[in-house]
Order: C-alpha cells, then sequence, then structure tokens
C-alpha cells in the first residue's frame, strides 16, 4: 500500500474498521473476537484495540486500532500468521465486507507545524 499524506513517514494512525454480522449471531462473535484479540494486541506497533457494539444496531461493530504506523498494521499485522488466525476466527460471522480506514491526528500534525515556525 503506497500512502502519503499524513500518516506517511511513520506517523501514528488509528484504524476504524466497522463490522455488520449476521443477525442472531453477536454473542457468537464477541466470543470469537475475545479469542484472537491477542493476534492484533501483541502485534509489534500495536498501541491499544477496542471493540464497540452498536446500541440501536447492535449488529454492528467498530473496532478502533491505534498503530504506532501505518505499515505496522498494513505490512506487520496483516503480513502475519496472525492476521490469517483472525480472519478464520470472526470473518465466518460478517454479513457484508467490513470497511477498513485509518485516520491520523490533525492535532499531532498541527503540533509538528507550530513547532517548525
Amino acid at each position: 500500500m503506497s500512502v502519503t499524506g499524513p500518516a506517511a513517514g511513520g506517523t501514528p494512525v488509528t484504524e476504524i474498521a466497522r463490522f455488520d454480522v449476521k443477525p442472531g449471531t453477536e454473542s457468537d462473535f464477541v466470543a470469537a473476537y475475545r479469542t484472537v484479540r491477542h493476534e492484533i494486541a501483541n502485534t509489534p506497533g500495536c498501541r491499544s484495540i477496542r471493540m464497540s457494539r452498536g446500541v440501536e444496531s447492535p449488529s454492528s461493530f467498530v473496532l478502533i486500532v491505534e498503530w504506532a504506523t501505518l505499515e505496522a498494521h498494513t505490512e506487520g499485522f496483516r503480513g502475519s500468521a496472525g492476521f490469517g488466525r483472525w480472519r478464520a476466527a470472526i470473518g465466518p460471522f460478517f454479513a457484508g465486507t467490513p470497511s477498513v480506514e485509518h485516520v491520523a491526528s490533525v492535532e499531532a500534525s498541527a503540533d509538528a507545524t507550530a513547532g517548525a515556525a
């Protein structure tokens, strides 16, 4: 994955992944997640991981992972055997294709810009 812009050059990023799971499988999905959470949490560069469930939409989940760099996720985790185990455990519950995006703090980039002035 080629990256330009705010996440290039080793900037910390937050991964936001949205999952819709098949209705009626939510508890099984959560149980499966708990068995493979460590696959992400123990990846070098993972700073934190949190899964949340929709209140109004209980079949919707959001995974938020803070990474030291974009590459820690896209190359380190996605290129690992742990990614295969992760997807094998939770993938069967997906009702569709998850959406994943990476965001970088505007505060961090603003602080760096202010320091350079």
